[in-house]
């Protein structure tokens, strides 16, 4: 085959390790959404009475939630990190590197003494611990994203990219299926075990990691000396437009997630509307629901652009916020069910869904990681504190403090789309299919 072919071949259809490089950053994601996700779990359920026992419930959920908040707070600095070394090194160390600070300080978790052992020194080891997860997770997502982004084939980059969108909600079903069962281990081995286990997934994920090769797109920026000195800075001064739109859109899935997940998992338990393992069976079965919606969200954007979805999701969230609570508050847990499958498998899984494609192609490569993760990161901040800014609504308003919140997270989301371009126009779609099908002609002639 000619080097001509080869060229074109691989900036059409990606390279041949466009499915390995999908798959390998997907299980990362799996392995780092389970010790972050399942954090948020043990928050809801134990982290109140084994580290602030001495709160009346409501303030030792507060407490819980701020510790939660306290990793969120941490990611953007690690998406800083991650991305000026992601554009400055490459995208592979990031996530070797990032897969092993996490699965460190999640098995740690499981070894931390509570309030009983140690008093205040158990709390204080929770959110340094907390912290170092929220910088792993924060470095994180770039890379899987990027690298993938930049391996696929260019007619399917929302599809391939949402393979590691996809391992959000695997994650986010394996943390809560592990804690399903331990809920039926004594004391403190209900929380504990889920943290401890994480430690195999953590080298089945290096093992897929370590042979996934390095991005073409990278290596392209540095074989023409276009690898910058500080990404980040170049970023903020000449993108910071985009940067700043990226966080409306992302505040909308994420901040919208810990209302609809995260939020409502402690509501329903302390209200006493639904047993703690009902609550873990119908968010597992969300989570499971989730992993085909959120590719299959993705891969239409493939089909539509990446802009339309989000203007459409957003806008019927402004008023999924009182409905998702009215229907909770029948206490009919069948509908339940409906309520936190809808909540997650259209109002997360669509955004997020959309995002894998829509953010990489709003940045430049050289400063793509840089970009792409602050968007993503900085949001986390306000998603992060979000469980503890509802709890305190919810104590002055009732129900409708929470819901409102929701409805105006999705208001942001619905103008930050609004004022964000398409980056995936119908033009640019049939130009790919043509090339596409170039590509294959040539290949053939070769």
């Amino acid at each position: 085959m000619s080097e001509a072919a080869i060229t074109m071949r691989g900036v059409v259809n990606g390279t041949p390790q466009r499915k390995r490089v999908a798959v390998g950053s997907g299980v990362g994601a799996v392995i780092e959404t389970y010790d972050f996700i399942g954090f948020g779990t043990a928050a809801a359920l134990y982290f109140g009475t084994a580290f602030f026992p001495g709160s009346d419930p409501i303030t030792g959920t507060l407490l819980s939630f701020a510790t939660l908040g306290a990793g969120f707070a941490a990611r953007p600095i690690g998406g800083i990190i991650g991305g000026h070394l992601g554009d400055r090194v490459g995208r592979k160390p990031v996530l070797v590197a990032s897969l092993i600070l996490m699965g460190l300080a999640t098995f740690a978790i499981g070894l931390l003494p509570t309030y009983a052992m140690v008093g205040i020194v158990a709390p204080i080891l929770l959110v340094l611990v907390r912290i170092v997860q929220g910088l792993a997770f924060g470095a994180e997502w770039g890379g899987a994203i990027l690298m993938t982004y930049e391996h696929a084939p260019w007619r399917f980059k929302g599809g391939f990219t949402g393979i590691v969108q996809a391992g959000f909600p695997v994650g986010l079903l394996l943390a809560n299926l592990v804690f399903l069962v331990s809920v039926h281990l004594p004391g403190d081995w209900a929380w504990r075990v889920p943290f401890l286990a994480s430690i195999i997934l953590v080298i089945v994920g290096l093992i897929i990691r370590a042979k996934v090769p390095e991005s073409p797109v990278f290596e392209d920026v540095k074989a023409e000396g276009k690898v910058l000195r500080a990404p980040i800075i170049e970023v903020i001064k000449t993108d910071w437009g985009n940067i700043l739109r990226g966080i409306g859109l992302r505040v909308a899935e994420t901040a919208g997630y810990a209302i609809s997940i995260t939020y409502l998992i402690s509501y329903l338990n302390t209200n006493r509307i639904t047993e703690s393992w009902q609550t873990l069976t119908a968010l597992s079965l969300a989570a499971g629901i989730g992993i085909f919606a959120t590719w299959g969200w993705a891969r239409l954007t493939d089909k539509i652009g990446r802009r339309p979805l989000y203007l459409i999701v957003t806008a019927l969230g402004v008023f999924w916020g009182f409905l998702m609570f009215l229907g909770v508050n029948t206490a009919v847990y069948p509908m339940v069910i409906i309520v936190i499958v809808l909540s997650y498998a259209v109002f997360q899984n669509a955004l997020a869904g959309a995002q894998g494609a829509w953010f990489p192609e709003l940045f430049n490569a050289n400063t793509r990681t840089s970009g792409a993760s602050l968007a993503y990161q900085i949001s986390a901040m306000v998603s992060g504190f979000t469980p503890f800014i509802t709890t305190l609504l919810f104590g002055a308003f009732g129900w409708v403090g929470p819901a409102a919140l929701f409805s105006l997270y999705a208001l942001i989301g619905l103008v930050s789309a609004v004022v964000t371009p398409e980056t995936w126009t119908k033009a640019q779609r049939e130009y790919a299919k043509e090339a596409s099908a170039e590509a294959r002609e040539l290949e053939r002639a070769n």
